[in-house]
């Protein structure tokens, strides 16, 4: 293990060498060839060969297959994709550049700072000029893209994510039960949880009840609206930067609740110590009556067991409350989970760039589920052919066992393969689960989320070297002292000195980069969609 760390740190500390070299062919996007001709983004007359690497959760596909054979001939292309292991990705990516055998296209993980690194030394092709040609690239939002951006240019594409943040839950029946109204507001929230821990609201005359099921890291954080969000950047300061949420007014609140809930004995009382499974089975096994919930990543064998325990259990999204400064909504996702981005020598061949930028788009198109099918003959190949790829089984496409492990089909190659949801597309995320009570509450969220504004991070795609450095020791002991406040081990009143003592720890210079980033992508203040 000694060994591996010591070569891995020597590629990266050589790294900054061999991006330099690529920063001599970084130009501007263009759009035609080296003797000026104007070049067609969908001409496919001349073959390329074409590169690329990403990391893959599993195993990866094998080098020759069916599906490589379909890209190739589709795209008249020799497509030379290297898929590796999550766990081994940085360490042979981090080689490949350093040896500088750069692929055309390379993947990152949405967390991977490597990519605003790579794009600062010149790495990267600028893709301004080029998205507009792309059906699904040039529908991306310029929000989600202003995350990839480098001194003002968009260096990377993004693996879509779906924009809904985990949110507060409720049991409905509970309220019923007890005949309380969805509360509006934390202090009326406060109320309900108690009347949960000491109403028996599952009428079973036992006292087996609690309000809110909270683990370790004080997580979920349970914020009803972008103010008190700890992880979104809306407050500011007296010097009108932005600041981080965790140590905001808004959090302040949010820690109160909690603290006022565990006197009460309303919340989960060992939560500093309470892993995120266990904090689950809290609320599924009937004991809590407030969690949170998603549109899309719920277990409906975790709902299954509740509903094993109490057929009757009902639960609804609660809505964002009013803050104090009026704002109303939670803050929007990312929209994104994954980057990719071109290599910077690909400049002088506008045309191969479009042929590899035409295969990302490909790959990232979105399929509503009533075009899901063989007629279709985009989503045909790419599933790798009815019969072959995948089966039609009461009239939804089920994939072949060997869908991966033989390569069949082209989605398995594509390095984003993660179809790529329109703004405007009209999609249910209720349809991904069977269970009636999930689609209920999965409908209920997705209602709530649409009918309320969502405000926009603008702390995404920020890198700040000191946050890099210190940024999670530095939200750790925030969260450690926080819990302590939770649990009355120090005073609420230490807040203004708990934030001093984030600053002298290298909050002042978080804030201070932070802020110089949010300025460089030109964002907009306080921006809600």
């Amino acid at each position: 293990m000694k060994k591996k760390n010591v070569v891995t740190s020597f590629l990266i500390l050589i790294l900054c060498f061999v991006l330099i070299a690529c920063s001599s062919n970084k130009t501007e996007g263009d759009t035609t060839s080296k003797d000026d001709k104007k070049v067609d983004p969908f001409d496919h007359s001349e073959k390329y060969t074409i590169t690329g690497m990403t990391f893959r959760f599993g195993d990866p596909p094998p080098a020759t297959s069916p599906g490589l054979d379909l890209i190739n001939e589709k795209f008249n292309v020799d497509y030379q994709p290297q898929i590796i292991p999550q766990a081994d990705y940085i360490e042979k990516s981090s080689a490949a550049v350093a040896a500088g055998d750069m692929p055309d296209m390379i993947g990152f993980q949405a967390s991977d700072t490597r990519f605003y690194q790579w794009a600062k030394e010149g790495a990267f092709l600028p893709l301004d000029d080029y998205l507009k040609e792309y059906e699904t690239l040039g529908g991306i939002p310029d929000y989600v893209y202003s995350a990839f951006k480098v001194d003002g240019k968009v260096y990377g594409i993004p693996r879509y994510s779906q924009p809904y943040p985990l949110t507060p839950i409720i049991r409905k029946d509970w309220l019923d039960n007890l005949g309380l109204e969805v509360p509006t507001s934390y202090e009326e929230l406060e109320e309900v949880a108690i009347a949960f821990t000491k109403n028996d609201p599952d009428k079973n005359g036992q006292n087996d009840t609690y309000g809110l099921a909270i683990g370790q890291n004080i997580n979920p954080d349970f914020n009803l609206g972008a103010y008190w969000d700890a992880n979104a950047w809306y407050h500011k300061n007296k010097d009108g930067e932005y600041i981080p949420g965790i140590i905001s007014e808004g959090r302040k609140e949010v820690v109160q609740f909690l603290a006022d809930l565990y006197k009460e004995d309303a919340m989960t009382k060992d939560f500093a110590v309470l892993n995120w499974t266990d904090t689950n089975g809290e609320f599924y096994k009937g004991k809590a009556g407030i969690f949170v919930g998603g549109v899309a990543g719920m277990s409906e064998d975790y709902l299954n067991g509740l509903m094993q325990i109490n057929p009757e259990a009902k639960f609804i999204a609660l809505p964002p409350f009013e803050a104090p400064d009026k704002s109303k909504g939670f803050t929007r996702g990312s929209g994104y989970s994954g980057i990719l981005a071109l290599n910077a020598k690909l400049a002088d061949d506008p045309a191969k760039i479009y042929r590899a930028l035409e295969m990302i788009d490909f790959g990232k198109q979105f399929y509503p589920a009533d075009q899901k099918n063989p007629e279709n003959e985009d989503f045909d190949f790419m599933y790798g052919k009815a019969g072959t790829g995948y089966n039609m089984v009461n009239n939804a496409p089920v994939r072949v066992p060997e869908f991966s492990t033989a390569g069949f089909a082209p989605s398995t190659y594509f390095l984003d393969n993660l179809e790529q949801v329109p703004t405007d597309a009209k999609i249910s995320y209720a349809d991904a689960y069977k269970t009636p009570a999930m689609k209920e509450l999965t409908t209920t969220l997705q209602t709530m989320f649409e009918a309320n504004k969502m405000y926009i991070n603008p702390s995404i795609g920020v890198i700040s070297e000191t946050n890099s450095q210190k940024g999670a020791e530095l939200t750790q002991f925030l969260i450690n002292e926080q819990s302590k406040m939770i649990a009355g081990q120090r005073p609420i009143s230490d807040w203004d000195k708990l934030v001093d003592e984030y600053m002298q720890r290298g909050g002042k210079d978080v804030i201070k980069e932070v802020n110089q980033g949010i300025k460089g992508k030109g964002y907009k203040d306080r921006q809600w969609e």
